[in-house]
């Protein structure tokens, strides 16, 4: 059983590097998760931590890990409140005709027997916000910093295919799966506000995946 890597400890928060690949839930059809690794995350603790968000299995990075049951109430809160500020880093199957900009782009939920589930872009959907900023580019990519307000389900893939016309490289759901061996999106940095405490601060390193691209931790 491989080691997670620890980014933020305190008493009441863990924020850890998910490696890409390891979904936060065990898969109906079995096979590994998150929850394997519960017991070497307790910490000295008696209760295993308990995720507060999630992201995407091929997403790697940041993921807030409450330790108790009242942290985890106050920290899903401060993310329905849209307090949590979120960087994230990606690479785009292309290069934008701008170098920055906003996205804002509703999204709804489909699905068919054929495809199974997805999200699209749609006006009676959840209203959903993405900042982004270009930072480098190489090889005919872009990796691309972004800052979304909101945390809709496969958000920032959306709006990169639907709002920027240029899927994250990889993508096999809102691209063609090419170029990279999973979707290029990585949860770089983190910041929780708390109450009468620090706010919780993490940061991922660039993963060996976006180097193998050319890109240096922006």
């Amino acid at each position: 059983m491989s080691h997670i890597p620890i980014l933020f400890e305190d008493g009441e928060a863990l924020v850890i590097n998910k490696p890409s690949g390891l979904p936060i839930e065990r898969p109906r059809r079995g096979g590994a998760s998150l929850e394997d690794h519960f017991e070497e995350l307790k910490l000295g603790f008696q209760r295993a931590p308990m995720p507060v968000h999630r992201i995407d299995t091929d997403t790697s990075g940041c993921l807030l890990l409450a330790r108790n049951a009242k942290a985890l109430k106050r920290f899903a809160k401060a993310f329905e409140e849209r307090l949590v500020e979120k960087r994230y880093l990606g690479v785009l199957s292309g290069v934008p005709a701008d170098s920055e900009g906003t996205i804002e782009l509703s999204l709804s939920k489909i699905s068919s027997a054929e495809k199974g589930w997805r999200m699209i872009a749609a006006k009676k959907g959840k209203p959903s916000i993405t900042h982004w900023r270009v930072l480098a580019e190489h090889g005919g990519h872009t990796l691309v910093e972004f800052r979304p307000e909101t945390g809709r389900t496969h958000q920032i893939r959306v709006h990169c295919q639907a709002g920027l016309n240029l899927p994250l490289l990889g993508d096999p759901v809102y691209g063609n799966g090419k170029g990279a061996p999973r979707t290029m999106l990585h949860a770089a940095a983190l910041t929780v506000p708390r109450t009468g405490k620090p706010p919780i601060d993490a940061a991922a390193p660039l993963p060996r995946d976006f180097a193998a691209l050319g890109f240096a931790d922006g």
